[in-house]
């Protein structure tokens, strides 16, 4: 079970739980991914709206690395994400608040 206060968010892959947290090697790994300079730039790629579920895919990877997941994002592409696209979206979205977030604030 993920632990909200440690900044984790939990998603089910396939029905199985898996933890989610954005750790500074799952941010720098991110960055790289997505072609992006700065953790500031991250942030505001994702605060625009202007998102895609390309980005939704690589948070979602990051977060699972950082939960402790070694698998790579070509394995997420047969795996059923519980509640689907959306659900995937709004996950990736608490991830961002729970990393970013003051300790208690979330």
């Amino acid at each position: 079970m993920a632990n909200p206060w440690a900044g984790e968010v939990e998603i089910l892959l396939d029905g199985v739980p898996h933890p989610m947290k954005l750790t500074l090697g799952a941010l720098a790994e991110l960055e790289a991914e997505l072609g992006e300079t700065s953790l500031l730039d991250l942030i505001a790629r994702f605060e625009g709206g202007q998102v895609s579920s390309r980005d939704v895919l690589l948070l979602i990877v990051a977060g699972l690395r950082g939960g402790g997941w070694t698998g790579r994002v070509g394995d997420l592409l047969a795996v059923e994400i519980a509640g689907g696209p959306l659900e995937a979206a709004r996950l990736a979205g608490a991830l961002l608040v729970r990393g970013f977030a003051r300790p208690g604030a979330t």
